[in-house]
């Protein structure tokens, strides 16, 4: 059983490493894509927007809702363990099926 949990833990790096690269490249091409664009597009004039100051920053909104994605997993992996938990069988035959039901009940 230990042997699975290795192999699974190098597919999983795998897949992680796999992703990371995937990132890489393509944060590489948006930055040499928004490098081409600004080099040939002309300056924009400057826009007063009333109450800009006041509106979150994009690291601000991205870093919000990865916060939140992180406390939403943390709670769906404490309720899958509460699930497991419930469910376990218990010592003592507490796990052993129900007796069969007798009478009208039954048919």
């Amino acid at each position: 059983m230990t042997e699975s949990r290795a192999e699974g833990r190098d597919m999983q790096e795998e897949i992680l490493s796999a992703v990371r690269k995937s990132q890489a490249a393509v944060v590489d091409a948006i930055r040499t894509w928004a490098t081409a664009v600004q080099s040939i597009a002309p300056a924009l004039p400057d826009v007063n927007v009333p109450l800009a100051e006041k509106l979150p920053k994009p690291q601000d909104l991205i870093a919000g809702a990865y916060d939140f994605a992180e406390q939403l997993l943390a709670n769906q992996r404490k309720f899958a363990e509460n699930v497991l938990t419930a469910i376990a069988p218990t010592p003592g035959g507490q796990d052993e099926a129900p007796a069969k039901k007798s009478g009208p009940a039954a048919k």
